[in-house]
């Protein structure tokens, strides 16, 4: 998952943001260096990195740096720490070991190698949130021992709702939360889609 991915946005204002940040950018040198460079952006005054809270606070004066800008420039900013290594885990800059490490590293640098660490990742994440939802929806076997069709129909539901959220993510935080109002029939298909999904598990 890229780091913007993890990037959430938590609060709005007129002139202040909150995010919900990952824990590997909390990290000392990380959090420092994001909060000097965040900082240098124009008309952002005030920044703050919450270490231990995972919380990054923005204020900004939006008659010189709007949200929309604000938001292209802070992940401009990730891309490129991303790009310079600066969030890969500890476990992924340990040394090689001697001997068949060029081959490796050979194979791991091949297009058809990140082609399938791309697709293993992905398929790892949505595994991951099949059984979150799986505890959610189902509610153990008595609901589907209770009423199985209703239990699978539900749990469907929400396989499919979690795959078009992961499929539109990058648009739903760059695009759609930057400008609301000129994809306002996306989120009122968004919230349509939720208010449905919300009315399925009302008992009747």
């Amino acid at each position: 998952m890229t780091i913007q991915k993890e990037f959430v946005l938590r609060y709005r204002d007129n002139e202040h943001v909150r995010f919900q940040i990952p824990p590997r950018a909390c990290e000392k040198k990380i959090a420092q260096l994001l909060t000097e460079q965040i900082l240098a952006i124009k008309g952002v005054y005030s920044v703050h990195l919450y270490r231990s809270q995972n919380k990054l606070s923005i204020r900004f004066h939006s008659s010189i740096c709007t949200f929309s800008e604000l938001a292209k420039q802070l992940f401009q900013i990730l891309t490129e720490l991303e790009s310079q290594g600066w969030f890969e885990s500890q476990k992924q800059l340990v040394l090689p070991k001697p001997g068949r490490s060029k081959l490796k590293q050979r194979l791991k640098s091949t297009r058809i190698s990140r082609w399938f660490g791309e697709k293993y990742q992905a398929a790892k994440e949505t595994f991951q949130a099949v059984k979150i939802v799986g505890k959610l929806t189902t509610k153990g076997p008595r609901a589907l021992i209770r009423d199985p069709e209703k239990a699978t129909i539900d749990f469907l539901n929400d396989i499919l709702v979690l795959y078009l959220i992961k499929a539109h993510w990058t648009r739903i935080t760059q695009e759609w939360l930057v400008r609301p109002f000129v994809y306002r029939y996306e989120w009122l298909a968004t919230f349509y889609m939720f208010f449905l999904l919300v009315r399925s598990r009302r008992k009747k």
